[in-house]
């Protein structure tokens, strides 16, 4: 009943098409063996659609039902070079038919290849059509993309803001569909998910996965392990972003249930190390998962790290969430060293 009640108030919220779901749930069975430990899940979010998927879909379905009944012509959103949001929100733009403007923020992270700027998710933006702003990074996430929407309604458009990392309640409310899927593919494959562990940056992913978890899967821990080196603005965001997502669903959520674990960031956010890299490795050689070296393969990173560390028995079942990212690892091939 549980699970009926999110789905239904989940219902509540349209969508405007962008996703396919549900995303498939796989047994990696040689990682598993591998680590000795417990057995691990992957949830497919890479596949969830057009321009090469990743989890900001999910959240974009929802997030731009709201876009197109204000009647926007042209969406503004922003990141880093690389940023996966970025180019999820310019494939999205793309189908809906939308006009698309980036603010792309320069300095956060240090080019880390002579490819970087201009590969990967860069390109992937430029052949999906959207327009690029470059700015330098002050920290202020949304501030400079409000700025941009103001320039561009000066000029007679009508621009929708989606959040930087589509990090806001109503991207938490789409990131919430996760856990019905979840919960109904492990019930068909007749086990208990443990726990649930991914990579947690911009916080809206967690808040949703919290929200629909705590109603759907009470008895499932939801990990998300910080990829910026910011774990307690991680874990703040969450919790907001969580809280604004509960109300719009009128379900409970407890903050202290959050868990955003430190320590598998590396030295910066888009600064793959050592634990970093040899996930990304591992996971290619023994399952053909391909990961990239700013989200998923630090989530992974963390994810062998705790296995290791005895958390959870060989009787547990874990799954980690694969939210896509692909194209990045293009862009820091001659620094991975593979």
């Amino acid at each position: 009943m549980s699970m009926s009640l999110l789905a239904d108030r989940l219902a509540e919220f349209p969508t405007v098409g962008l996703c396919t779901l549900p995303t498939p749930l796989k047994p990696l069975k040689n990682l598993s063996c591998h680590l000795g430990g417990p057995m691990i899940w992957e949830k497919r979010e890479d596949m969830t659609g057009h321009g090469m998927g990743g989890n900001k879909l999910r959240k974009l379905d929802r997030v731009l039902y709201q876009a197109l009944e204000q009647g926007a012509d042209t969406l503004v959103s922003g990141g880093v070079v690389q940023s996966n949001s970025q180019r999820q929100v310019a494939a999205a733009a793309a189908i809906l038919g939308l006009e698309c403007h980036l603010v792309v923020f320069h300095g956060r992270v240090a080019p880390p290849t002579a490819q970087y700027e201009t590969s990967g998710n860069a390109f992937l933006n430029r052949l999906y059509g959207a327009l690029l702003h470059d700015r330098p990074w002050s920290g202020d996430r949304n501030g400079p993309l409000a700025t941009l929407a103001n320039e561009l309604r000066a000029k007679g458009k009508c621009p929708f803001i989606v959040p930087y990392g589509v990090s806001d309640p109503l991207g938490a409310v789409g990131y919430a569909s996760a856990i019905t899927e979840i919960a109904e593919q492990s019930n068909r494959l007749q086990f208990e998910p443990t726990a649930i562990i991914h990579c947690s940056g911009s916080g809206a992913t967690q808040a949703g996965l919290s929200v629909g978890a705590q109603t759907a899967l009470p008895n499932c821990q939801v990990v998300g392990i910080d990829i910026d080196a910011e774990p307690e603005r991680v874990r703040a965001d969450v919790v907001t972003y969580a809280t604004g997502a509960a109300e719009l669903l009128r379900l409970p959520f407890d903050a202290h249930l959050v868990e955003v674990v430190a320590g598998h960031a590396g030295p910066a956010y888009g600064v793959p190390h050592d634990a970093t890299l040899d996930a990304l490795r591992l996971s290619g050689r023994l399952e053909a998962m391909t990961l990239d070296p700013v989200y998923s393969a630090k989530g992974l990173a963390g994810l062998i790290a705790l296995i290791k560390s005895g958390r959870w028995s060989k009787a547990d079942n874990l799954v980690f969430l694969n939210t896509g990212g692909v194209p990045s690892l293009f862009a820091y091939v001659d620094a991975l060293g593979i």
